[in-house]
């Protein structure tokens, strides 16, 4: 399993007033923006943006930041070497497929495999 980028989390109320900044940031464009589990999802530069109620993002504060990686299949090796607890998935996402893992220490990634 190859990491391809990090995408560092940033949880809004808003997707329209907080993408402007973003924009003028990291001088990029949005590259995906779709909703999932009652949340709006944004890409854009290394930010992965999460909008909605604090009690709509509340399940997905966990996650600290989200790690895209080539083949999702080599999670169990990763976790086998290092240790660390599958909290879920793999699931079946709008870009591929995701697994959350809390690592030692207490670090909580979000792997995404997107799909071809």
């Amino acid at each position: 399993m190859r990491t391809l980028a990090t995408l560092a989390r940033l949880y809004v109320d808003d997707m329209d007033r907080a993408l402007p900044t973003l924009r003028s940031l990291t001088g990029q464009e949005t590259r995906m923006r779709f909703h999932h589990g009652g949340v709006e999802v944004a890409s854009i530069g290394g930010f992965l943006v999460v909008a909605g109620s604090d009690e709509a993002l509340a399940p997905f504060r966990q996650v600290q930041s989200t790690v895209l990686v080539d083949d999702l299949d080599g999670l169990p090796e990763l976790l086998d070497a290092h240790g660390g607890e599958l909290l879920s998935g793999p699931n079946h996402v709008p870009t591929g497929r995701n697994a959350i893992v809390r690592h030692p220490g207490g670090v909580v990634f979000e792997y995404v495999e997107h799909s071809a």
